[in-house]
């Protein structure tokens, strides 16, 4: 059985309309029905569109303004920052945990040790000599080594 004589065939009997176009009164109102509904939607998109628009515009002038009456208030006011407002702070670095042996933990530490000590002791000399006073520095760097 071909396309067209099943086609035919369901019209005849009538059991499901197949043609493209329906000719009853209520298929109409339905089209009439969605196509309302369809463009009530599209004009409350386009309305809620224009909202967005203008709200967008409105934030660019302001941003626009608001160089402007900064650089006048840098201009009046001195260049003294208020104690509540913070520099934007960097995140630090995470430190990375070394997977160091034993022996290699305790050279270390023994180095940093020593490094620690020679400061301290470096410090110590500047004390002294600060505390001695500038007349025996000044005899110390007349004399040869």
């Amino acid at each position: 059985m071909t396309l067209v004589r099943f086609r035919d065939y369901l019209k005849s009997y009538a059991v499901i309309p197949i043609s493209g176009r329906r000719n009853d009164s209520s298929s109409n109102m339905k089209k009439a029905k969605n196509l309302k509904k369809r463009i009530r939607r599209l004009e409350a998109r386009m309305q809620k569109g224009a909202k967005k628009l203008a709200r967008l515009k409105r934030k660019l002038e302001a941003t626009g303004t608001v160089p402007a009456a900064k650089n006048a208030n840098k201009a009046a006011a001195p260049a003294v920052k208020p104690a509540a407002v913070k520099d934007p702070r960097v995140a630090k670095k995470v430190k990375r945990k070394l997977n160091l042996t034993p022996e290699r933990r305790a050279q270390l530490a023994a180095a940093m040790r020593a490094r620690w000590a020679a400061k301290r002791a470096a410090a110590a000399t500047n004390t002294q000599k600060i505390s001695s006073g500038p007349e025996s520095s000044s005899r110390d760097a007349s004399q040869p080594l």
